[in-house]
């Protein structure tokens, strides 16, 4: 494909989208600067580098490895698998653009699996796709871009990269509907110098009217919609076979220790669930916490579950100082959850979520996201209460 100059719109809803020339923010001219695209051979990825070799950029395509090929052959709606390493080869070169595929079976078995099992044998909920953002993207992947004499690493994310007084910001995408900052928050603000989001403002339908107008061969697959490693939504079985003594069975209690039950695993459980917990009672039953010590389900009514106070721990802070004193945000305790009002402030070493209301769950091991409007500010994983 020929590098073209279009002409299009900047603002969702008004059509097919093609960004300003120059349009990452960088020094020199685009035809001599080069760019590496993280493709995971999606729709969105695809399209960056069409964007971006539109453009005049020096493009070039990398994707991760994340699984054995025996290991992918038969996955369906996931990123990284052996279909999306076949797809993004495809979409280099129909562009000509050069690409790489990068082996990080091991790394992703160590930082993203091994550590996902780990958490949900401690009684947690964790977030896969915020510990691959964090390791084998953002660390592993950005360090290979600088090898290759890259200005920038641009990714198929839905959020933004907005230049602020004191330097790039994180906020929402333009798409709500598609943000996905939520899984972003731990990016560093070294990281955030280095990284660019070409698809910030655009929505779905833009993205791949745009693919379609540069004849991807991928402009009509359908979207990735399971954790990339548990493709059939099983969690529970991936889990027993990474750390088979997480699925022991105990007893599910009341909040006061009395027995109700047996389980098969806590790992089947996560704090906030309502329907499998094979017991009942007077009013419905909600799985309020998890000790994985004694591997026990501790269940009670709605009443018990909600808090006002939430802990993080491994935070990280994207906006100077974390205050002493309260500010006002909000926050997301779930990736799908909206956001909702609340004060933080530094206390012991830790940050202090203070929630406006009670009632919202935060089970341990999931992010909390803190906002003050569309802007990210960080955040951390939610501690046992």
């Amino acid at each position: 494909m020929t590098r073209q100059r279009h002409q299009g719109h900047d603002r969702i809803g008004e059509g097919p989208y093609i960004p300003a020339m120059n349009s990452l923010g960088l020094e020199q001219r685009p035809e001599d600067t080069r760019v590496v695209v993280a493709m995971s051979g999606g729709v969105d990825s695809s399209t960056v580098a069409a964007l971006l070799h539109a453009q005049g950029y020096d493009v070039v395509g990398i994707t991760l490895q994340l699984y054995e090929a025996r290991e992918t052959a038969a996955r369906g709606k996931t990123c990284c698998a052996g279909q999306d390493v076949h797809d993004a080869r495809r979409v280099a070169a129909a562009l000509g653009i050069p690409h790489y595929v990068l082996d990080y079976v091991a790394k992703f078995r160590r930082d993203v699996m091994a550590e996902f099992a780990a958490a949900y044998a401690r009684g947690e909920t964790p977030v896969p796709c915020v510990l691959c953002n964090r390791t084998v993207k953002f660390r592993d992947l950005l360090a290979v871009a600088r090898d290759l004499g890259a200005a920038a690493l641009a990714t198929g994310h839905y959020v933004r990269r907005v230049v602020g007084a004191h330097g790039p910001e994180l906020h929402r995408a333009a798409d709500t509907a598609r943000d996905q900052s939520y899984f972003l928050y731990a990016t560093t603000r070294e990281q955030l110098d280095y990284l660019r989001f070409p698809l910030g403002d655009m929505a779905k339908d833009q993205v791949r009217e745009t693919a379609a107008r540069f004849a991807l061969p991928v402009a009509a697959k359908p979207d990735s919609q399971d954790i990339c490693f548990v493709p059939d939504g099983d969690y529970a079985k991936v889990v027993s076979r990474l750390k088979p003594d997480a699925a022991a069975p105990g007893d599910i209690v009341d909040t006061e220790g009395r027995p109700l039950g047996r389980h098969d695993g806590i790992i089947h459980f996560t704090v906030g669930q309502r329907r499998g917990l094979g017991v009942a009672g007077p009013e419905p039953l909600y799985v309020v916490a998890l000790d994985a010590e004694r591997r026990r389900v501790i269940v009670g009514p709605k009443s018990a579950l909600g808090s006002h106070l939430v802990r993080l721990t491994d935070v990280n802070w994207l906006d100077g100082a974390i205050p002493a004193d309260d500010r006002a945000v909000t926050v997301k305790l779930r990736s799908a959850q909206p956001p909702v009002a609340a004060a933080i402030h530094a206390r012991d070493g830790a940050l202090e979520v203070v929630l406006s209301e009670a009632g919202h769950v935060a089970a341990p091991g999931q992010a909390c996201v803190i906002y003050e409007g569309n802007r990210v500010l960080g955040g951390g994983w939610i501690a046992r209460a």
